[in-house]
């Protein structure tokens, strides 16, 4: 079975992150593996593991990236590609990353693809579905359970505070949601082995891509903070004069009644 797992590389929303001009500053900050891209890779491991095949992790980005793959490949995936795009697009948006991937992938022999269910630093949940549509394959967001029996696949996924369970057929994209598994930490013979495993880097030419085909559909203007939360108040006295007080606070300085 030929698995492929859609990463990347994204800043670490734990850690201080710093806006300059209208844009996070790279300057001190902490870079991962896109946390829901975590639950992706370590699917695909589990399923290669159980049905046999092969795992190729897929990150469009720089050569900063190359950290983030080795990871990929030391918790358990056998090769990694980097699209380094740092020399052709000035600016991409997930239209971008979506045309290029789905690019590479068009003449491989793919039978399940495995994306996060978001990015933490956007949270459009485009890339996926974006892929899956070009190549012409179903797709399934927000999978919590996938179960891979010959061509048939069961998945459950998350909806509005329920799940709902699916049965469609491979070739499949997924895209994957906390609950799905356990990610497991790269060990140290994994991190030895990575060292040694195929990790490929390709550019747009590679692909017979130009930036025309490529080029953004969507532009971001501004990157800033939330304001910060003023302190909250504390009602005393009497709870009918507290109640009294509430009513008149929401309606004259929240605005919400």
């Amino acid at each position: 079975m030929n698995i492929f797992v859609l990463l990347k590389r994204t800043f670490d929303t734990e850690e201080k992150i710093t806006i300059s001009a209208g844009r996070i500053s790279e300057d001190g900050a902490e870079f991962i593996i896109n946390p829901y891209d975590e639950y992706a890779v370590e699917e695909a491991i589990q399923v290669r593991d159980k049905l046999g095949g092969e795992v190729t992790v897929i990150t469009v980005g720089t050569e900063d990236s190359d950290k983030e793959l080795r990871t990929a490949l030391a918790m358990g995936a056998d090769k990694a590609v980097l699209i380094n795009t740092e020399d052709d697009l000035e600016n991409g948006d997930q239209f971008t990353t979506a045309q290029i991937i789905s690019e590479y992938l068009k003449d491989k022999d793919v039978d399940l693809i495995l994306a996060g269910n978001v990015a933490i630093d956007g949270g459009s949940g485009q890339v996926g579905p974006r892929v899956a549509e070009n190549l012409e394959i179903p797709y399934v967001t927000t999978i919590t359970k996938l179960d891979i029996e010959d061509d048939t696949v069961t998945v459950v996924r998350d909806v509005e505070g329920d799940t709902e369970t699916i049965e469609t057929t491979l070739p499949l994209l997924v895209t994957c949601q906390q609950g799905l598994n356990e990610p497991r930490y790269p060990s140290l013979p994994g991190i030895m082995k990575a060292k040694k495993k195929p990790l490929e880097e390709l550019e747009l030419d590679d692909l017979d891509l130009d930036e025309e085909d490529v080029l953004a559909k969507t532009k971001t203007i501004e990157i800033y903070l939330p304001p910060k939360k003023e302190a909250g108040k504390v009602l005393e006295g009497e709870i009918a004069d507290q109640v009294v007080e509430l009513v008149s606070l929401l309606h004259r300085e929240a605005k919400v009644i």
